[in-house]
């Protein structure tokens, strides 16, 4: 029974593991196809590969490197500016006794809980009324909005499962908060820190709906160009494909890079909240 148990658990998991796959892998093989062996029925899993897909959205008449630097340029930014902001603001929740500590916890909680649609809006306005239309501070700045509390929220918990008899230790040598920060806490922290880089990261890259209003001609991330290949007459599957590959390629180096660091992250423990003492 023990043995089928395995079986059983080992094949429920691979099933899963395929249905996760399968979109990327069709996608990858489409991407070497040309457009009539895509469209082909029944589907061709043995054809001639060509790169002509990759050629035409990279060099074509309608290149996406230009998007795709839109796309680096706002998600390092945002990454960036959020690690900057949250490292502190997340280390103060988890171990300063600060007044409304409590209310802040859940107000960073609930800015996730805004759906993105009922604030677009405003934050149209917001960025017209400024001239911020269509510029990667625009972007950026909304972008803030809610990578922020997320890293805040996530971080928190990371800062307190970290010994507090370090941070004394430090304190009776006459370390400030700043370096007892920079230098105990951080290098401590550094799993935790990985896995929201990762996950802000991801969050800049893959957003579409903010994108798709705030955005123009100047600052067009790859998300909104994807559609440059989608047209009433037709759809080109091979070039769209290979955008999808292209798209995905930073954040699987960014993953892989920072997977050691992303595992010893997840496991640390679940994440508490905020401001919870």
């Amino acid at each position: 029974m023990r043995r089928l148990r395995t079986v059983a658990l080992a094949a429920i998991t691979l099933i899963f593991l395929l249905a996760w796959a399968f979109p990327i892998f069709w996608s990858v093989l489409n991407s070497f196809k040309s457009e009539t062996d895509v469209l082909a029925y029944p589907p061709k899993l043995i054809f001639e590969p060509t790169l002509k897909a990759y050629r035409e959205v990279l060099w074509g008449s309608q290149s996406i490197l230009p998007n795709l630097w839109s796309s680096v340029v706002i998600s390092v930014g945002t990454t960036v500016i959020t690690m900057i902001l949250a490292v502190p603001a997340a280390y103060a929740l988890a171990r300063l006794r600060l007044p409304g500590k409590r209310f802040s916890g859940f107000y960073i909680l609930a800015t996730q809980m805004l759906p993105p649609v009922g604030i677009i809006i405003p934050y149209f306005i917001v960025l017209r009324g400024i001239g911020w239309i269509d510029s990667y501070q625009g972007i950026i700045l909304i972008y803030l909005s809610f990578s922020l509390p997320f890293a805040i929220w996530l971080m928190v918990s990371y800062f307190e499962d970290i010994p507090l008899e370090m941070e004394e230790a430090a304190a009776v040598d006459g370390a400030s908060r700043l370096v007892t920060l920079w230098r105990i806490i951080i290098p401590q922290a550094k799993g935790g820190i990985a896995v929201t880089v990762v996950f802000v990261f991801l969050n800049a890259w893959n957003e579409f709906l903010f994108a798709v209003v705030l955005s123009g001609n100047t600052v067009r991330p790859v998300t909104i160009a994807m559609f440059n290949f989608v047209s009433v007459e037709q759809t080109l599957w091979a070039q769209l494909a290979a955008v999808s590959v292209i798209a995905m390629l930073p954040v699987v180096i960014l993953g892989v890079a920072a997977q050691s660091q992303i595992v010893k992250g997840l496991t640390v423990g679940a994440v508490k909240g905020g401001g919870r003492r």
